[in-house]
C-alpha cells in the first residue's frame, strides 16, 4: 500500500489485495480518534458539577455546553464526508485531528462558559471530520471482504464501547484532578495520529469529484440540526409545539436538501449512492439499530442511579460490566462471516439478540442489577452485530471514490435514530410514569423520577419514602413499556432484515 492518491487499491476484475502488517497498524492509529470521538459524546457526565462550580454558566449556557458538540458534529458530517471525497480523506483526518487536539486545549484550559461553549464547538467540528475519515480510510485500506468484515467490528466495538468509557474516564479524572483533564487526555492521542498518519495511513480521494455545492452546506445543516434538537429535547420537555415545529422544520428543509442533491450538477451526497445494491437498506437498518441503542440507554442509566441509588461513578463502573459482551460480539460476528453465514442471518439474528434484551428489562423489579445489566449486555451485542455487518454491507457497495460520503450517511442515520429513540421510547417511558404515579403526589414527582427524589428528600419519614417508593415503581413500569415497545420494533426490524438482505452476499459490491 503506498501513500499515492488513488480512487481504489483494487484493479477492476483483479482478487483485493490481503492487508499486512501496515494496514492493521493503520487501523489501530485510526481507532485512536474514533474513541476520543465517541467518548466526547459522554465525557463531561461527571465534571458538569465542577464546571458549574468554576465557570458559573447560567442554565442555557450549561445546556449549550453539553449539546454544542453533538449539534455541530451532527450538522456537518454529510458535509465533510463529501469534502474529504473531494480533498483527501487522509488530509481531512490530520486537519481535524488537528483541530480536535487544539480544541481539547482551549477547553481545558477555559476561563469562562463562552469559551468552553466555543471550544465544544470546534470539537463537533473535528469530530466531524474525524468519523467519516476513519471509515472511509478503512475502506480503502481493506479491500478484502473478510479482512474488512473484521476491522470494521472492531470499528464498531470502540464505537459503542467509547460511549460508556467516556463517562467513567470523566468520573476518575474529575475525582483525582481538575476538570479540564477530561480534555487533556485527547491530546496525546491526537498527536499520535498526527506524527503516525503521514507513514501509515493512505490518501485516497475522488479523481473526477466535481464543484464543491456551496448551496447544500447550510440544506444539510438546516434539516439536521432542527430535527436532531426536536428530537433530544422531547423526553425531558414532552411534545412542546416549539420540539414539534423544529422537526417539522427540519424535515422540510431535509425535502429541499434532498430536491437540491437530485438537481444540482455535482451533488453533495450523490443520488447514485442510495441506489446501491444494499446501501438504503443498510441505511435503514443502522437507523433502526440506533433507535434501540439509544433508546434502552436513557432507561438503564437512570434506572442503576435513581432507582437502585448508585452514585454517578458507581452507576458508569457498573455499566462497563455489558462491555464485556460488546467486546465478545464483535469478533464472533466475525467468524461467523468468514465460515460463510449469510449477511442477512446475521444481521437478523443480531437483532433478535437485541429484542431479547430489550423483552429480558421487561421483567427488571426495582431491585434487579444484574438482571438489567445482562440484558443491557445482550441487547447493546446485538447492536454491534448489526452494526458492523450493516456498515460493512453500505461501505462494500459504495464505490471507493464516495467512501467519505456513504461513511457520512451511515453516521448521520445513526445520530438520526439515536435521536428518534430517545425520543419515542422516552415519550412511552415517560407516559407509564405519569401513568402510573398517583393524583395525590406533588406536581414535580409526576412528571420525572428526578422530581419525584427531590420531594421526598423534603417530606418527612415516611411519607418521603412511600414517594420514593412509588416513584421508582412507577419508572420501572416506564422501562417495561419502553421494554415492550423497543421488544416489538426490534423483532419487526429482525424480520425486516431477513427479507431485505437476504439476496445480498457477502463481499459482493455494487
Amino acid at each position: 500500500m503506498t501513500n499515492s492518491t488513488s480512487t481504489n487499491s483494487v484493479g477492476a476484475g483483479s482478487a483485493p489485495v490481503r492487508a499486512g502488517r501496515r494496514e492493521w497498524t493503520a487501523l489501530g492509529v485510526l481507532m485512536l480518534p474514533l474513541l476520543l470521538v465517541s467518548m466526547d459524546v459522554s465525557v463531561l457526565y461527571f465534571a458538569t458539577p465542577a464546571i458549574s462550580a468554576d465557570l458559573r454558566p447560567s442554565g442555557t449556557q450549561q445546556l449549550w455546553i453539553f449539546d454544542i458538540y453533538g449539534f455541530v458534529l451532527a450538522g456537518l458530517l454529510m458535509t465533510m464526508g463529501s469534502l474529504g471525497d473531494r480533498i483527501g480523506r487522509r488530509r481531512l483526518l490530520l486537519t481535524g485531528a488537528a483541530a480536535f487536539g487544539g480544541a481539547s486545549l482551549l477547553a481545558a484550559y477555559a476561563d469562562s462558559a463562552g469559551t468552553l461553549i466555543a471550544a465544544r464547538a470546534i470539537l463537533g467540528v473535528g469530530g466531524a471530520t474525524l468519523m467519516p475519515s476513519t471509515m472511509a480510510l478503512l475502506r480503502t485500506m481493506f479491500t478484502d471482504p473478510g479482512q474488512r468484515a473484521k476491522a470494521i467490528g472492531l470499528w464498531s466495538g470502540v464505537m459503542t464501547g467509547g460511549i460508556a468509557l467516556g463517562s467513567v474516564m470523566s468520573g476518575v479524572l474529575v475525582e483525582h484532578f481538575w476538570w479540564g483533564s477530561v480534555f487533556l487526555v485527547n491530546l496525546p492521542a491526537m498527536a499520535l495520529l498526527l506524527v503516525l498518519g503521514p507513514f501509515l495511513l493512505p490518501e485516497s480521494k475522488d479523481p473526477n469529484p466535481g464543484r464543491f455545492d456551496w448551496p447544500s452546506v447550510p440544506l444539510s445543516m438546516a434539516a439536521v440540526l432542527p430535527v436532531i434538537y426536536g428530537l433530544k429535547e422531547i423526553p425531558s420537555e414532552g411534545w412542546h409545539p416549539l420540539y414539534v415545529v423544529s422537526v417539522t422544520v427540519g424535515l422540510l428543509f431535509a425535502a429541499l436538501f434532498v430536491h437540491r442533491q437530485r438537481t444540482a450538477a455535482s451533488p453533495l451526497i450523490p443520488p447514485a449512492l442510495l441506489r446501491g445494491r444494499g446501501f438504503t437498506p443498510a441505511l435503514v437498518l443502522t437507523l433502526v439499530s440506533a433507535f434501540g441503542m439509544m433508546g434502552s440507554a436513557i432507561f438503564t442509566t437512570q434506572y442503576l442511579q435513581s432507582v437502585l441509588g448508585k452514585s454517578p461513578l458507581q452507576a458508569a463502573l457498573w455499566s462497563l460490566l455489558p462491555s464485556v459482551l460488546i467486546g465478545v460480539a464483535g469478533p464472533v460476528t466475525g467468524v461467523l462471516v468468514a465460515r460463510g453465514v449469510h449477511r442477512g442471518h446475521v444481521v437478523a439474528a443480531g437483532f433478535a439478540v437485541t429484542a431479547t434484551g430489550y423483552a429480558a428489562l421487561a421483567f427488571a423489579g426495582t431491585d434487579s442489577l444484574w438482571l438489567v445489566l445482562a440484558a443491557a449486555g445482550v441487547l447493546a451485542s446485538g447492536v454491534v452485530m448489526v452494526m458492523s455487518q450493516l456498515t460493512d454491507l453500505a461501505m462494500s457497495t459504495a464505490p471507493v471514490e464516495r467512501a467519505g460520503s456513504a461513511s457520512s450517511l451511515l453516521e448521520t442515520a445513526t445520530e438520526f435514530g439515536g435521536a428518534l429513540g430517545m425520543a419515542v421510547l422516552g415519550s412511552v417511558g415517560t407516559a407509564v410514569y405519569r401513568h402510573r404515579m398517583p393524583s395525590s403526589a406533588p406536581a414535580e414527582a409526576r412528571e420525572t423520577l428526578g422530581g419525584a427524589l427531590a420531594d421526598a428528600a423534603r417530606l418527612p419519614g415516611r411519607a418521603g419514602q412511600s414517594l420514593l417508593t412509588t416513584a421508582r415503581e412507577a419508572f420501572t413500569n416506564g422501562m417495561h413499556g419502553v421494554a415492550i415497545a423497543g421488544t416489538v420494533v426490534l423483532a419487526l426490524a429482525a424480520v425486516g432484515a431477513a427479507v431485505t438482505l437476504r439476496k445480498i452476499r457477502v463481499g459482493e459490491d455494487a
